[in-house]
């Protein structure tokens, strides 16, 4: 190894050769203001403090940088020189600092959610509403679809949070559970199990041709989990308000969240049935890309679902 590079220390090690940028904003601090006292006033540390770092950094470079007497400090000729160097870093420091911010503001103006149907219409809006409420200048966009393609649109990096409801967490997403649904079934009040005097069993309900969500759908996945299987859908369809229509219009009996039909049932356009013999109770949770938690306006919403 020549002297010089035995001087310069091994290679990678800039960060241990180079002051850091608290005490370079101290030299330049020292070299404005003509005391070392001053100095330190201005960057909030006591003098001994600011002194000791004075010190460390003329050990660190091997040269003195300030006169030190009882009229005040006054820079070395090495300590000028150091201190234009000193400047030009600081100067570029502040220059990477706005442009980071700038960055920052980019992704916190912007909010992309991608959310499962029943949380899409019928939780979403309310929490949408108080986080304009919290930052009215982010522009936030919804994706709405099953389960399956929400977790697509967090994988695919098209979506900085999702909402689904299925009976558990897609590869690749990391969760926390927000709230709770119960699916029920439903039927207009002419339909013959809207006369039944006894819950419907269970084996019954699945040998039963329904109106069904498509599969992917949470709602699909945790009614096919809970009964073990079902009948050929007597129609299928890919949204809960299509699902919700056709069973209003006497089509026959569907399966959906609690959530999406109590209107319809506090106006006896649908029935609720009692099933026995199976639970329907579900989670509904938040999911992101795995080691990714939240940030910014993304992680205020999460937040807001909790409260």
């Amino acid at each position: 190894m020549s002297d010089a590079e035995e001087r310069r220390g091994p290679a990678g090690t800039l960060a241990h050769r180079v002051p850091d940028l608290g005490a370079l904003e101290l030299l330049l601090a020292v070299a404005r203001l003509g005391s070392l006292g001053a100095a330190a006033r201005e960057l909030g540390v006591t003098q001994p403090a600011a002194s000791s770092r004075i010190r460390s950094m003329e050990r660190q470079l091997g040269v003195a940088l300030v006169d030190r007497s009882p009229r005040g400090s006054r820079l070395t000729d090495a300590g000028a020189l150091v201190t234009d160097w000193a400047r030009r870093v600081v100067e570029a420091a502040e220059a990477f600092d706005v442009g980071a911010q700038a960055l920052r503001d980019r992704r916190d103006s912007r909010l992309r959610v991608a959310a499962s149907m029943t949380i899409a219409e019928y939780l979403l809006p309310g929490w949408l509403l108080a986080l304009r409420a919290e930052r009215p200048d982010t522009a936030v966009s919804l994706l709405a679809g099953n389960s399956a393609a929400v977790a697509e649109r967090l994988l695919a990096d098209e979506a900085d949070l999702g909402f689904v409801e299925g009976l558990s967490v897609p590869p690749g997403l990391d969760s926390a559970v927000i709230a709770h649904d119960r699916l029920i079934v439903v039927a207009a009040p002419a339909h013959p199990w809207a006369r039944r005097r006894h819950a419907l069993p269970a084996t019954e309900l699945a040998a039963t041709p329904l109106i069904l969500r498509e599969r992917g759908s949470g709602t699909r996945q945790v009614l096919d989990a809970a009964l073990g299987g079902l009948a050929r859908p007597l129609i299928e369809l890919s949204s809960t308000t299509a699902v919700k229509a056709s069973a209003v219009s006497g089509a026959g009996p569907a399966v959906l969240s609690e959530l999406a039909v109590r209107e319809e049932l506090a106006m006896r356009r649908l029935v609720s049935i009692p099933v026995d013999g199976v639970s329907l109770a579900r989670e509904l949770r938040a999911v992101w890309p795995t080691g990714h938690r939240p940030t910014g306006p993304a992680r205020e919403l999460l937040s807001l679902t909790r409260g």
